[in-house]
């Protein structure tokens, strides 16, 4: 792990993401699932579903960290896809009925930050060296 960027980051924010996934259903209790108005974990807005997908990711996160640095790699690069996406999302969504996950603007700042760090780190690191070896004729 100490020779991959996308090992440490995977397992760093795997285990950051289970951490808050499982303290967010403490935080959650008696809001519904669905709820578009969260509770708030610290200054993030979380329901239950939200609870689930920090989970789910958490889990990804850590599984890859803890396997290799092509799965790392892949994984962090899903993974910052999904957070660019759901930041942009967000920033339409909180207020309105569809926003099903409780999102709030700390959560789309933390969404955008974690796919710039975990597309950062997917994308540049841990490169395959090109095949040198060549047939000789």
């Amino acid at each position: 792990m100490r020779t991959s960027p996308n090992r440490l980051i995977a397992t760093v924010f795997g285990a950051v993401y289970l951490l808050v996934g499982v303290i967010g259903f403490f935080v959650a209790s008696g809001i519904g699932f669905f709820a578009t108005e969260g509770a708030n974990l610290i200054i993030f807005a979380v329901n239950p579903l939200h609870n689930i997908i920090h989970l789910a990711i958490g889990a990804a996160l850590l599984y890859a960290g803890m396997n290799s640095a092509a799965l790392s790699k892949a994984v962090n690069s899903t993974v910052g896809g999904v957070y660019l996406l759901v930041g942009i999302l967000g920033l339409f969504l909180v207020g309105s009925a569809l926003n099903i996950i409780a999102l709030n603007g700390a959560d789309n700042v933390l969404h955008l930050a974690s796919a710039v760090v975990l597309l950062g780190v997917g994308l540049s690191q841990d490169k395959v060296p090109a095949n040198t070896a060549r047939a000789h004729v």
